[in-house]
């Protein structure tokens, strides 16, 4: 992808825009939507397709740069076994639905997480959607299916050997599934749970945390804009004090030879 978007340093000074370059999301809280509604599970994950829609337009609108989600984990294939099976048959009739707007919207589409034991329609609806978008450029959107944070630090591992390098920071950091794009920003979680789950667990390393009470088909524009101001609000320190961040961020004087006040 080529959307100018690049790893940042953690001792770079943030930017001045507060809007968060990456924002990261954990969809929790479709079957409960349901259940409190007496309806099947797999109610709740269709209206969260309808959540999801909006928040990429919603995103594309702010100017978030990439948004990424966490669709379904590699521990979720131990679900009920007709839910799963709801849920992959969401995922191919969403697919054909979504892409084509998707790519008419700008959005380019990834998917990330283990591909290998996929049935045929759903790698092949993976594919397809990643190709027809992949010249777009307004929103990257990391579809996270079938993934698990320490997966994906040990197929980065297993890459990083494999080219015979050393098993340092920056070489696992470029074998990561997500290094197409800088670490999220902006991690938020709806449902009112406040963990992870295994969702980006080297990527979030510096991430600001955001907990909703809201469940996924619940999480409208208000609960995402109220997120971002959370954000806003936050000092970004990446390890250092805040005298340092300010120092770093502080323009630099101009030399006096160079400076007609000085004259």
């Amino acid at each position: 992808m080529s959307l100018g978007l690049k790893k940042r340093a953690q001792t770079q000074a943030p930017p001045a825009a507060v809007v968060p370059q990456h924002v990261a999301i954990v969809m929790d809280g479709n079957g409960r939507w349901a259940t409190r509604r007496l309806l099947p599970r797999v109610a709740g994950h269709k209206q969260g397709v309808d959540s999801l829609r909006r928040c990429v337009k919603a995103c594309v609108d702010r100017g978030v740069a990439a948004l990424s989600v966490f669709a379904f984990s590699s521990e979720n294939w131990n679900r009920p076994a007709d839910e799963v099976s709801g849920l992959m048959d969401l995922l191919v009739g969403a697919l054909a639905r979504e892409v084509p707007r998707l790519a008419a919207d700008g959005v380019q589409v990834h998917f990330i997480g283990e591909r290998s034991g996929l049935s045929a329609r759903i790698a092949e609806g993976i594919a397809q959607a990643e190709a027809a978008t992949r010249s777009n450029q307004r929103l990257v959107l990391n579809i996270c299916f079938n993934y698990g944070g320490r997966w994906d630090m040990a197929q980065a591992a297993a890459k990083v050997v494999a080219q015979g390098l050393p098993l340092t920071e920056l070489n696992l950091d470029r074998a990561m599934a997500l290094a197409h794009v800088p670490d999220p920003d902006l991690v938020i979680r709806t449902g009112g749970e406040q963990r992870l789950s295994n969702f980006l667990l080297w990527q979030s390393a510096y991430s600001e945390l955001f907990f909703s009470d809201k469940l996924w088909p619940e999480f409208d524009e208000a609960a995402l804009d109220e997120a971002l101001a959370a954000f806003a609000r936050r000092e970004r320190r990446f390890g250092q004090t805040s005298a340092q961040r300010a120092d770093a961020a502080a323009p630099l004087a101009e030399p006096a030879a160079l400076n007609p006040a000085s004259a």
